[in-house]
C-alpha cells in the first residue's frame, strides 16, 4: 500500500520493522546505525542475510527420485510423494501419474497397475486405497499372530491334557480308482 502511495524511503525504512517479529527482528535490530542509505540497500540486506532460509522447491523431475522402499508400505509411500508433489507449482497430471507409478517397487500392485493402466491420478489412488487396505488387514492380521502364540505359551499342556483339536481324517476324492496294468519301463537312454 505504501508503494502505491509513493511513500519515500524513509518512511519505507521506519515502518518496516512493524512487520518483522522473531529473528527477522532480531535481526533489524543489529543492523549498525547509518549503514543503510536507501529503503533499497534494506531489501538487499535483509534478502542476502535470510537467503539461506529460503524454502527450496523442488521441480517435477525431483518425482523420479521418490521410490518405494523395499519393506515400505503402499501408505507412507503415497504420504512421502504427495507432500513433495503439494510443493510442485503447475505439476503436470500426467508427470504426477508417470512418476508415481515408476517410483513403485516390483511386486503384485505395481504388475496389478502395469496391466490396467490407469490414465488419470483419480483411477491411481482408487486402486492404491484398496491396495492399502489389503495391506492394512495384512498388517493386523501379523500383529495377531504372535499374540495367539504368547497365548499359547502362557498356558503350556500338560503330558496328561488331550488337545482339543479334532484329528484331520483324510478321505478319498473319489469312491474308486483305476489301477495301472503295466509296469513303469525303465528307459536306457541317459541324457
Amino acid at each position: 500500500m505504501m508503494f502505491f502511495n509513493g511513500a519515500s524511503d524513509p518512511v519505507l525504512c521506519r515502518s518496516f520493522p512493524t512487520y518483522l517479529d522473531g529473528a527477522a527482528l532480531l535481526w533489524f535490530s543489529k543492523i549498525p546505525a547509518g549503514s543503510i542509505s536507501s529503503f533499497e540497500d534494506l531489501v538487499r540486506s535483509f534478502i542476502d542475510y535470510f537467503s539461506a532460509s529460503r524454502i527450496y522447491v523442488h521441480g517435477s523431475d525431483y518425482l523420479s527420485t521418490i521410490k518405494q522402499g523395499q519393506h515400505k508400505s503402499l501408505k507412507d509411500y503415497m504420504t512421502r510423494f504427495t507432500k513433495v508433489t503439494v510443493e510442485i507449482p503447475d505439476l503436470d497430471p500426467k508427470v504426477h501419474l508417470y512418476a508415481l507409478k515408476s517410483g513403485l517397487r516390483p511386486g503384485k500392485f505395481k504388475e496389478t497397475i502395469t496391466v490396467t493402466k490407469p490414465k488419470t491420478l483419480e483411477e491411481f489412488r482408487k486402486k492404491a486405497a484398496r491396495q492399502m487396505e489389503i495391506e492394512e488387514l495384512r498388517k493386523a492380521r501379523r500383529a495377531e499372530r504372535p499374540q495367539l502364540q504368547r497365548e499359547d505359551e502362557k498356558h503350556p499342556k500338560t503330558p496328561n491334557q488331550k488337545d482339543n483339536r479334532k484329528p484331520i481324517k483324510l478321505t478319498p476324492k473319489y469312491d474308486a480308482y483305476t489301477q495301472f496294468n503295466t509296469k513303469e519301463k525303465k528307459s536306457s537312454k541317459k541324457f
